[in-house]
């Protein structure tokens, strides 16, 4: 029984996706004072993950007194899916500052590392067993979990907040890097992952606590 409850756990934390900061930077002369106007965009080909971010992180935004709207409403649909011209995009961001927009922020999957863990053997012990019978048994194989090998997938994903208002050459904010660990579930990941942005934003009051 015991072996069984060890199995079952071990699968349950390996199937659990996990989001961790591994780096972040801030500039404090450039900080927005709360943007009021943001557009939120994730950079993938998974139409799905895109809209499920965009649509979570513009909730949590509103839930802070900010108005956030997603680029697939913003945007053309070959704006993402095509190349875009340094032109283009220059276009595209006078377009933004004339509906009102002031700040810009931008997710992006940076890279993919596949991993491997072993969980390791696992040893049943109860050691009121003081009997030499009962001890031997206990070391046998049928008292031994075999360790297993299990791979996952490790997105590393940057996102950073630009400011319109500013010179276009200086109008980064904010950018950090997260490591997105075994994302199975979209939801589930996607949740995690922007916890841990609007969690950024407000350690470095860039955005105000939850209204």
């Amino acid at each position: 029984m015991k072996a069984i409850i060890y199995v079952i756990i071990t699968l349950i934390l390996v199937s659990c996706s996990s989001v961790k900061m591994t780096d972040t930077w801030v500039d404090k002369e450039l900080i927005i004072s709360h943007p009021k106007k943001v557009l939120v965009v994730g950079l993938t080909d998974n139409l799905t993950a895109r809209k499920i971010f965009e649509e979570q992180l513009k909730t949590k935004l509103k839930n802070r007194g900010i108005e956030a709207i997603e680029s697939y409403n913003v945007f053309k649909p070959t704006f993402t899916s095509l190349k875009q011209t340094e032109e283009d995009i220059q276009n595209e961001i006078v377009k933004l500052t004339n509906d009102g927009f002031d700040a810009i922020l931008i997710s992006a999957v940076k890279g993919v590392n596949e991993k491997e863990s072993y969980s390791g053997d696992k040893y049943i012990v109860d050691y009121y067993w003081r009997g030499f019978g009962l001890y031997y048994f206990l070391y046998q194989d049928v008292y031994l979990t075999e360790g297993y090998y299990e791979k996952y997938k490790v997105y590393h994903i940057e996102s950073s907040l630009y400011n319109l208002k500013t010179n276009e050459e200086k109008s980064l904010v904010w950018v950090a890097s997260y490591n997105l660990v075994d994302p199975k579930k979209i939801n589930s990941s996607v949740s995690r992952y922007v916890k841990a942005i609007i969690k950024s934003l407000e350690k470095e009051q860039i955005i105000p606590d939850k209204l």
